[in-house]
């Protein structure tokens, strides 16, 4: 079994500033990255940005300024969520990077050599929102239902186009001889029945005098890549393809994280793309739900956007972690409020674990303590049945099971603390302290994917003996 493990999200659009919404993903790719490491793998972590398409293009008219300067600007943004979420990628891709240019026309090429492109006049229904084409069995009164509040455009030029037709078979063979591929089975099941349904093939390109800011298709000065072509080939090109294949194929494949509306992209088109590129496919996807806000889907007209950095500025990084993680549905759409979060910080976070851990660390000021081995075998059994769920937990993506498992853990210890009365100083007092100490050492330790800040701080107390609060109490 190979120990490299290579990990992406999407690429987020560089519009408008993060949200919320995007820091779920990045977050939960971040917490399962951490935990390979942990079982020694050597991850390859790829985030970055997506920078072309229409609905940027406008938008730098819109504001004045041309599309590079415009994108180089949101791009610091996102960079920004780095330090502010606690990420640990280790490859951050740009798609006006000049390798992924060279790797998106070379990518063309492949597909164009197979017979995949070719060229027609054709007139459809397209969700600048969306950067999709729109058939009427996708639509509700007419509008898109992702962005029913955007009026749909009507496209008419000649284009190249993508024989996605072609693959109906390829794809549904692929899905029967990879039964978790896709991760849920509700979202897998989804993209079966819309491959069944048939597929058709769809434009790849746009002229360039009327959408002028895309990567050039190779032979052709009058066209650019459709942005949803030029941006899924970024997964190859961070892993060194086509120009070191050596890299490319000690990494891949991937896995990857992807929203519920990116489903249809990333499980059949990106997967006939491959197909025709003659690479092997992905090796997993996993598939998330939306955050609502106060139950309202996230909407810049609402004036519901939320920046993670400026939550992060105002309650912290491992406290925002923690509700994305622990609180929202790794499958299902979860809701986010500030009170919601008020609420877990106080109960979960200052009151379950910090608390638990200042009890232990005052309780143990009072003995001269040094414990190898949990004496209690109740004690030792619990921790190792919090193991074994974290393991399976992180193997179905379902972040919010492993957190429980732990809180499990620590609700035990404050229970046990009360069944024990360590502070009577009784004979057995000293080694009920050090059981406690070693279990909250391995809390510390299942906690690095998910709150590695706490974690480092947990453990510098066990070292120094010497009690901080981790997370004083919000009013």
């Amino acid at each position: 079994m190979t120990n490299k493990f290579y990990i992406t999200t999407t690429l987020p659009y560089v519009n408008s500033e993060p949200h919320i919404g995007f820091a779920l993903e990045i977050v939960q790719a971040d917490a399962l990255a951490r935990y390979q490491r942990l079982q020694g793998k050597n991850v390859f972590f790829n985030f970055g940005v997506d920078e072309h398409g229409l609905k940027i293009y406008r938008k730098a008219v819109e504001a004045g300024k041309e599309p590079q300067s415009y994108c180089d600007e949101y791009a610091v943004k996102f960079e920004a969520l780095k330090k502010a979420l606690n990420l640990s990628y280790n490859n951050f891709v740009r798609t006006t990077d000049e390798h992924h240019i060279k790797a998106a026309q070379e990518f063309w090429r492949e597909c164009d050599r197979k017979g995949d492109i070719y060229k027609k006049n054709y007139k459809t229904k397209y969700c600048v929102g969306c950067e999709l084409e729109k058939t009427d069995s996708e639509l509700t009164d007419g509008r898109c239902l992702i962005h029913p509040n955007r009026e749909l455009e009507i496209i008419e030029e000649e284009n190249y186009f993508f024989r996605f037709s072609k693959y109906q078979k390829p794809l549904l063979d692929f899905y029967d001889k990879t039964p978790d591929f896709v991760i849920p089975e509700s979202k897998f099941n989804e993209i079966k029945t819309f491959v069944k349904n048939g597929l058709q093939d769809f434009s790849v390109s746009r002229l360039k005098n009327k959408m002028p800011w895309g990567i050039d298709v190779p032979n052709d000065p009058e066209q650019v890549m459709f942005v949803w072509f030029d941006a899924l080939v970024n997964y190859v090109s961070a892993v060194g393809w086509p120009d070191d294949m050596k890299k490319f194929k000690t990494w891949w494949p991937v896995v990857q994280f992807a929203g519920k509306d990116n489903l249809r992209q990333q499980t059949a088109t990106w997967q006939a793309m491959l197909m025709s590129a003659g690479l092997a496919n992905s090796k997993q996807i996993f598939i998330h739900g939306f955050i609502t806000i106060d139950g309202q889907k996230i909407s810049k007209s609402l004036g519901n956007v939320i920046n993670p950095i400026e939550l992060v500025e105002k309650y912290g990084t491992d406290p925002v972690r923690y509700y994305l993680l622990a609180k929202v549905s790794p499958f299902e759409d979860g809701d986010f409020s500030e009170s919601k979060l008020k609420e877990v910080y106080n109960t979960d976070l200052a009151g379950g674990l910090g608390n638990l851990v200042a009890r232990v660390i005052t309780l143990s000021s009072k003995f001269k303590i040094q414990s190898s081995k949990l004496a209690n075998p109740e004690l030792a059994m619990a921790v190792e049945e919090m193991k074994q769920k974290v393991g399976k937990a992180m193997q179905e993506f379902k972040f919010n099971e492993a957190l429980l498992a732990i809180w499990q853990l620590i609700a035990f210890c404050d229970r046990y603390i009360d069944k024990t009365k360590p502070w009577e100083e009784k004979e057995q007092s000293k080694q009920v302290i050090g059981d406690l100490l070693l279990v909250i050492g391995a809390v510390a330790d299942s906690l690095v994917p998910f709150l590695p800040e706490t974690s480092a701080k947990i453990q510098q107390q066990l070292l120094t003996n010497k009690k901080e609060n981790l997370f004083p109490r919000l009013n």
